[in-house]
């Protein structure tokens, strides 16, 4: 919107809990093109790997970019940007809703003026759940370690190593090269139970001490997060509010990407805006994607097959660059048929007649 120069008349209130001061979190994503926040992208690999005890899959994923962005570095530069803009203002607060007022939103418990504005809320308000809803959560923790010696080959990072304990539900880690001596191990779920902050570390140690082989590094830095992973149904417009982010379904529900979706969804809602259109988007992305979201989701919470025979299989009979594409909506059905065909046709067409019904109705 800023650069956009169409609303340096209109005054903008934003609105946050938290300061955003910190370095909490990491955002990583598959692009091809130079994107908008290219210029603090931290590190990009052209080289990936996914890793089992079966089998180490090289990926093949020009023309992308597997792409890193630190949470520190983007704050940085959005709001060094926003406070140039004297009509913008910034107010930290803890919000809160109204159920009993069409969830009118108030900032430290002062109800919030409404009236006259258009609003953009991103936080997550109570779903009523459908039946035979799915709700999977990717929970994750990750570190950055640091090592005396050169350790790591910074070109090549691993996008998923299925090694670890599949016991739990699907199960893998991240290993993301920065340099030689530095590296972002991740440990990651796809299941319902949130594990405590002492149990991922469990695991991050024994990953790295029996997989990576490193018994001697200090850890720099660490985040923790939970995605969630649902077949419930977001809306674009409610209450009185156009919703964004992961309120306004923009996380997939089968993988948790988020970061490029939301991009996407910012530009289309301000080319609507300066062209005079409604800045309501389609919060589902098309019925199609949706219903592929929710076949997977289907498969893996009722445990037909797992997250790692899954990936595995895709990753092995399809180039990288055309799963990305899949993973990003926007294949054709001509592209979605040949990456069907190479999962197993009993588990998916069983699961795929169920998600269809329940679209139907």
């Amino acid at each position: 919107m800023i650069d956009s120069g169409h609303w340096v008349s209109k005054k903008i209130l934003l609105i946050d809990r938290d300061v955003k001061n910190k370095n909490d979190r990491t955002w990583c994503f598959w692009e091809k093109e130079i994107g908008y926040f290219e210029h603090i992208v931290l590190k990009k690999w052209q080289t990936l790997q996914l890793i089992s005890h079966e089998t180490n899959i090289p990926l093949d994923i020009q023309p992308y970019s597997y792409k890193m962005i630190r949470g520190i570095d983007f704050y940085n530069y959005c709001f060094d940007k926003i406070r140039d803009n004297p009509n913008i203002t910034i107010l930290n607060g803890n919000i809160s809703f109204d159920a009993a007022n069409n969830y009118s939103p108030s900032i430290d418990r002062a109800p919030i003026d409404m009236t006259s504005s258009m609003v953009f809320n991103s936080i997550n308000l109570p779903q009523i759940e459908d039946k035979g809803q799915y709700n999977l959560k990717q929970h994750f923790k990750g570190w950055i370690i640091e090592t005396q010696e050169a350790f790591f080959d910074p070109e090549t990072a691993t996008l998923m190593d299925f090694r670890v304990d599949q016991s739990a539900g699907t199960t893998f880690v991240y290993v993301l090269p920065l340099t030689s001596t530095t590296a972002l191990i991740e440990y990651t779920l796809f299941n319902e139970k949130v594990m405590t902050s002492e149990e991922y570390d469990i695991e991050l140690r024994k990953y790295i001490s029996d997989f990576l082989k490193c018994n001697s590094y200090k850890v720099i830095e660490e985040e923790l997060g939970v995605i969630p992973m649902t077949s419930a149904r977001f809306h674009s417009y409610k209450t009185g509010m156009i919703n964004i982010g992961t309120a306004g379904g923009q996380t997939k529900a089968s993988t948790g990407y988020t970061f490029r979706f939301i991009q996407k969804h910012s530009e289309q809602i301000v080319s609507r805006m300066i062209n005079g259109q409604s800045p309501i988007v389609n919060a589902q992305g098309t019925m199609r994607f949706k219903f592929y979201d929710n076949t997977l989701l289907h498969i893996l919470s009722g445990k037909k097959l797992s997250g790692k025979q899954i990936f595995e299989m895709l990753f092995r009979k399809n180039k990288a660059s055309k799963i990305f594409k899949f993973l990003d909506n926007e294949t054709s059905v001509i592209d979605e048929l040949k990456i069907i065909i190479t999962l197993p046709t009993k588990q998916f067409l069983e699961a795929g007649m169920k998600e269809f019904w329940k679209l139907l109705f």
